[in-house]
């Protein structure tokens, strides 16, 4: 009979965090960090969005690598991720040809969150985001101006 309570008590709870939203992400930035000899080094920021009022654990991000324990998303606000993505040498060759044609890098970075949601236990929030990176011309290298600044400056030449 005291299982049976138990095993009631626990749907019951189920179902009504069932009807809960989940934390939302998205990726708010992606900047090149250093070019080195195993490949590219990207950072990328990833925007959680917590609407819950106790801060939620978060167990791993997985991608083409893991990070394993980051930390904790705060309760009802927005925690902001910082995750190093390497990309090897042998995509850089798919890359140059799309550099060449508009000095930029398209990119889609796939990842997923795995929370610990109380009660529930592990969740996943998948996380997919597409954009364009403006790689720096050879005076900004020289000058130091970035792709920004020198957008800017073209604009108030006009």
């Amino acid at each position: 009979m005291a299982m049976d309570l138990l095993n009631q008590a626990k749907n019951f709870v189920a179902q009504e965090i069932a009807g809960m939203p989940i934390p939302e992400a998205t990726i708010s930035d992606v900047d090149f960090k250093c070019l080195g000899l195993d490949g590219i080094t990207l950072l990328a920021k990833v925007a959680v969005s917590n609407s819950h009022s106790m801060a939620i654990p978060i167990c791993e991000v997985a991608y083409t690598g893991s990070i394993p324990d980051p930390g904790s998303l705060a309760a009802n606000d927005k925690t902001i991720l910082d995750m190093t993505v390497k990309v090897p040498h042998s995509a850089l060759v798919n890359l140059a040809r799309d550099i060449g044609a508009d000095w930029d890098v398209d990119y889609l970075l796939e990842l997923v969150l795995i929370i610990d949601l109380p009660v529930i236990g592990n969740a996943t929030i998948p996380i997919s985001y597409a954009g364009e990176m403006k790689l720096p011309t050879f005076s900004d290298l020289f000058f130091g101006k970035s792709p920004g600044e020198a957008d800017k400056e073209e604009l108030q030449k006009q």
